[in-house]
């Protein structure tokens, strides 16, 4: 419970408590900017292989591809498979990663064409 005083020393530690409620929250919320950059895509396959995948959106405009690290993470209806298993139309959902300066694909979703 803060307590509002007249004097000029309670109004100081009233303005102390309300400056630190304000600036922590701040920090905290800066601090966690870098877990805040991930981001997923989802789409459809048009090409995938030799580290590179290459889809489409949803609505089938814009092509995108992604070059896919050796340790990016695969699943293919919920199970671990490779770059070359995924097929043109499977539906994926990729998801990206600042690291420095580069955005990087760290995991690939995909559920299978039909099914």
């Amino acid at each position: 419970m803060v307590r509002i005083s007249a004097t000029k020393g309670g109004e100081t530690l009233l303005f102390k408590r309300l400056s630190l409620s304000v600036v922590i929250p701040a920090l905290t919320l800066f601090l966690s900017v870098p877990a805040l950059t991930a981001s997923s895509h989802y789409g459809k396959v048009v090409a995938a292989g030799d580290g590179k995948l290459t889809r489409r959106d949803m609505a089938g405009q814009n092509h995108l591809t992604h070059e896919v690290p050796a340790d990016a993470t695969i699943m293919c209806d919920g199970k671990t498979c490779g770059l070359d298993d995924l097929k043109a139309g499977d539906v994926v959902t990729v998801s990206l990663d600042q690291q420095g300066d580069q955005t990087v694909v760290t995991k690939i979703e995909a559920k299978t064409a039909g099914s």
